[in-house]
């Protein structure tokens, strides 16, 4: 064989190898969005993801100050809940602190859209922009707290957690809710599962933001819980609350 066609050999074998490890990468590619500085501070204390006061850990969860509320795009219905973003300022000499330094937050909040302002001017969240509403410890690590509206660039990254996944129970003896919290991985669960000593495995449908609900009487029974996360990883914690758990209490399962 020449060495034409083994040069053309090789050249495909590192495309291949490069584009495998640009899929296996997915924090390798930055998108163009643009971010505010929410100015409620509802976005630590509330939330349409319903992990309630960070302040107070949302059950021992480690979601801090760094969040953000997404536009419609990102937010996608609440999936993208607990998910963790890097996010950096560029392009503007004015607004984005120097070097354009990155800071990483988790989703916890929605940012709805305002059709009554135009995309460029007031109406950030409106679909289909992807914007983050940022909080101030986040937004001050990247810009200006003086600053409107700045462009920025954001790619999806793993979320470090400290501890295992938090499961919240609510709900009366025939309705169970879970709120998933403290999830590592991609961080944003789209499928969770609950099976008690008497049952088998019962898929729950998501309620809003990461609550999840079946019509259920799991009373003294021990609980199980399955999470799959955005990147079809599966984790599965069995027995994690025990026979005598009550609703509002929360119970610690294995982390990714």
């Amino acid at each position: 064989m020449g060495a034409l066609p083994l040069t053309v050999i090789c050249l495909i074998l590192l495309q291949r190898c490069s584009s495998s490890r640009a899929a296996a990468n997915p924090q390798a590619e930055w998108k163009s969005a643009t971010a505010t500085l929410a100015t409620d501070g509802s976005i630590i204390t509330e939330g349409a993801c319903g992990y309630g006061d960070l302040h107070r850990s949302s059950g021992g969860s480690s979601y801090g100050e760094y969040t953000a509320a997404l536009s419609s795009i990102l937010f996608n219905r609440g999936s993208s809940c607990g998910g963790c973003f890097e996010v950096r300022c560029v392009d503007h000499i004015l607004w984005c602190l120097p070097g354009s330094p990155s800071v990483t937050l988790t989703a916890t909040d929605f940012c709805p859209p305002n059709y009554g302002l135009p995309a460029d001017y007031g109406g950030w969240c409106n679909f289909p922009r992807a914007h983050f509403d940022m909080s101030q410890p986040a937004f001050s690590r990247i810009a200006r707290t003086t600053a409107d509206v700045v462009p920025v660039q954001y790619r999806r990254v793993k979320c470090e957690r400290s501890g295992g996944v938090r499961f919240t129970v609510y709900g009366t003896s025939f309705f169970c809710q879970v709120l998933v919290t403290n999830v590592g991985s991609d961080g944003e669960v789209v499928a969770l599962k609950v099976k008690g000593s008497k049952t088998g495995w019962i898929p729950m449908a998501r309620n809003w933001g990461q609550n999840w609900h079946s019509n259920l009487n799991l009373v003294g029974q021990p609980l199980s819980f399955e999470v799959t996360t955005r990147s079809a990883t599966t984790l599965t914690s069995y027995a994690v609350a025990p026979p005598n758990w009550r609703f509002g209490q929360t119970f610690q399962g294995k982390q990714f």
